[in-house]
Formats: structure tokens, C-alpha cells, sequence
């Protein structure tokens, strides 16, 4: 996509989100931030514009991309709190509407889609995921049945073991079964970023690890 100058960004305050937050503004673009817990957000750059509010009150998305040519969400499931993940898509797909709008999201590598040959080592992750947490682990699979049902420009990004180092490294990618066991944020970061000018995975969730 072609023309991109402002990125709506959901999970900017998270760990992970903080990588791709940074990693946006030294390639200069202007960020709009959906934050529930704005004075908690360390950041200072006069490119970013701050939202208050939750990625599952429709309204605050609806304002969050209002003026915006992509988002990328890192947004993950909160303990003790309603779920995220699909009503997130839903109300992300809702604000995008007809608009040529890319929307990359972040989803654990449990995710199923119907082209994957999981092997043994994502085949137990993804059992382990679905029967310790039944209820996450649903929600996040219709997150990816409401984007594959839809005409929307998006891609979701399945991901092992997050690292936090901040050590960039070759990045593995497959469309079929994760090709590592882990994967350090920053990485994470750039590859999303580079989802935004790529049509390779457009419509298709890729695996990506170091």
C-alpha cells in the first residue's frame, strides 16, 4: 500500500507494542495511539496523538481510525477481563468500512487456518493453548474466522515465545506450521511494519520465529 502517512496503532502500551511504536516513528509516521490507561504511556514524540479508550467500545475505535491509512494491533487477552479478540476484528472491520485500510494483527501461534500442516512441536502448543484456555483460545480462532469472512485487507501474524531483548535477527516465515520456537519482539515489530507496503501474506495468516 502505497501513500501510508498515519497508522492507527491498538496495544501500543504492551511490551511488544512498544517495539512497533518506536520502530514506526524513526520511519516517520504519524501514529494515532488507543490507550485505556493514557498517563501510564512513557513515549514522547510530537507524532503521536493519543485516544483514550478500549478496542471493544466500538466509538473509541471508530475515533482511533478516523483519519488513518492502516492499524496494527498487538493487543492481547487481559486476565480476568472480557475477551478481546474477536470483538476487537469486529469493531476494527466496522470503523475500516469500504476504505482500502490494512489491518495487521498479532495472534499466538495456535491459531488454526484451513492451508496449515502443523507439526508436532505447533501441534502441542495449540493443543496445550486449547485445553488450558478454552475460552481465549475460541475467541481467538473467530477472531480469524471474522477476517476471513470479510473483504478487508488484513493479515495476522502467528507467533511463537516472545523474547524481549531487542536483538534484531533473521526472521523465519511459513504459511503452514511455525518454523521456530521463539521470537524476539523487535522482530515482531519490523515484520508488521513491513506488512503494511507487502502484498505477499495479504488475506493469510503467516508464522513467523527467529
Amino acid at each position: 500500500m502505497e501513500g501510508i502517512q498515519k497508522i492507527a496503532v491498538i496495544g501500543g502500551g504492551g511490551r511488544t507494542g512498544q517495539y512497533l511504536v518506536n520502530q514506526l516513528l524513526k520511519k516517520g509516521y504519524s501514529l494515532k495511539l488507543l490507550l485505556r490507561h493514557p498517563e501510564n504511556f512513557t513515549i514522547q514524540n510530537p507524532q503521536i496523538e493519543i485516544v483514550h479508550g478500549d478496542v471493544l467500545n466500538p466509538d473509541a475505535v471508530q475515533t482511533l481510525l478516523d483519519g488513518c491509512d492502516a492499524v496494527l494491533s498487538t493487543a492481547g487477552q487481559r486476565q480476568g477481563e472480557p475477551l478481546v479478540a474477536s470483538q476487537a476484528s469486529v469493531n476494527i472491520l466496522n470503523a475500516i468500512g469500504d476504505r482500502p485500510v490494512r489491518y495487521v494483527v498479532l495472534a499466538g501461534l495456535n491459531v488454526d487456518t484451513p492451508t496449515d500442516r502443523k507439526g508436532e512441536e505447533t501441534a502441542k502448543a495449540t493443543e496445550w493453548m486449547r485445553t488450558t484456555f478454552p475460552t481465549i483460545h475460541n475467541d481467538r480462532q473467530k477472531s480469524y474466522a471474522v477476517l476471513a469472512e470479510s473483504n478487508a485487507e488484513w493479515i495476522m501474524v502467528r507467533v511463537p515465545y516472545i523474547e524481549f531483548n531487542g536483538n534484531r535477527s533473521e526472521v523465519k516465515v511459513s504459511g503452514v506450521d511455525s518454523p521456530g520456537t521463539k521470537i524476539d519482539a523487535a522482530d515482531i515489530a519490523a515484520f508488521m511494519i513491513g506488512q503494511l507496503a507487502d502484498d505477499t501474506w495479504l488475506r493469510k495468516a503467516p508464522f513467523i520465529s527467529n
